[in-house]
């Protein structure tokens, strides 16, 4: 099966007619513009397959795959989306779902003006197969089973999957918590030589955490790059006690208590003054 390429006019509206408007806002050259419109421009597509074709279709989104300017393209087409979202509300107890309803008719009209579509059907349930089939990969393709290259490659290609906007949609069930540590403990199976040990003993030999701690450890440093930053807006529900702990707030509904705010607060109040007083992160 082969893919052809071939010049023809792209309709008005689409992103690739607005892209040349977000370049021009980065400063950049007249002439830079025009050339990369010019790239994009009036491209077409077609599939060829046993001898079969099909029609032209012109592309007018998107951008030439495997190119060195598609992901600088990408990232200058929606370094606008960034900019129209609260980033505060994950902090926040959402007294209401005003905060989180702002921002979502924010990215509808973003995808409007931009001729753009979400796909919906893609954010309603995280798969983790994904990280299952990778680490299958691995495991029928590396021929060295040392500690050192199996958790290399964990860590580039399988443990992304597990942690992508994780704040956003981390379990509370432990049935749920077992089922994405399942993943990590059969990545840990594949290194020589730690056959016999339990899953607690190969983390400690490796030197790693469990996806659970990672998650809180991710957690108390977001908090703590927040506090020390300023709280804003978003600190209301962050209010401070005596000292360097945390208020926590009673509240009548249940769910609450997975709220970022609530969750992540009893674990800052039992670290010791001289962490969470530190100058930076890096101390």
């Amino acid at each position: 099966m082969g893919k052809r390429i071939r010049r023809v006019k792209p309709k008005p509206g689409h992103p690739h007619s607005t892209l040349p408007d977000k370049l021009s806002n980065c400063e950049m050259s007249r002439y830079t513009v025009r050339w990369a419109k010019n790239w994009l421009d009036s491209r077409g597509q077609r599939l060829v397959e046993n001898g079969a074709t099909s029609g032209w279709r012109p592309v007018t989104s998107g951008v030439p795959q495997d190119s060195v300017l598609g992901p600088v393209l990408f990232n200058i087409f929606i370094i606008s989306l960034l900019m129209i979202l609260n980033w505060e509300v994950l902090l926040t107890l959402l007294r209401d779902r005003r905060p989180c309803q702002r921002d979502l008719d924010r990215l509808k009209h973003w995808a409007i003006i931009n001729g753009m579509k979400f796909n919906k059907s893609k954010c309603r349930i995280l798969h983790l197969q994904e990280g299952k089939r990778i680490l299958g990969c691995i495991k029928h393709s590396i021929t060295s089973s040392s500690g050192e290259v199996i958790i290399l490659l964990c860590l580039a290609l399988v443990w992304p999957h597990l942690e992508y906007c994780v704040q956003f949609w981390a379990p509370q069930f432990k049935k749920d918590v077992k089922v994405l540590e399942c993943v990590q403990r059969r990545a840990t199976k594949l290194v020589k030589g730690l056959e016999g040990m339990s899953y607690e003993e190969r983390l400690r030999t490796l030197g790693l955490s469990s996806l659970e701690k990672r998650r809180l450890r991710g957690n108390l440093i977001a908090l703590y790059s927040f506090l020390r930053r300023g709280s804003g807006e978003g600190g209301a529900d962050l209010s401070h006690g005596n000292g360097s702990k945390l208020l926590q707030r009673r509240f009548s509904l249940d769910i609450r208590k997975h709220f970022f705010t609530k969750s992540v607060v009893k674990h800052w109040n039992r670290l010791p003054r001289e962490v969470v007083d530190a100058p930076c992160l890096s101390v």
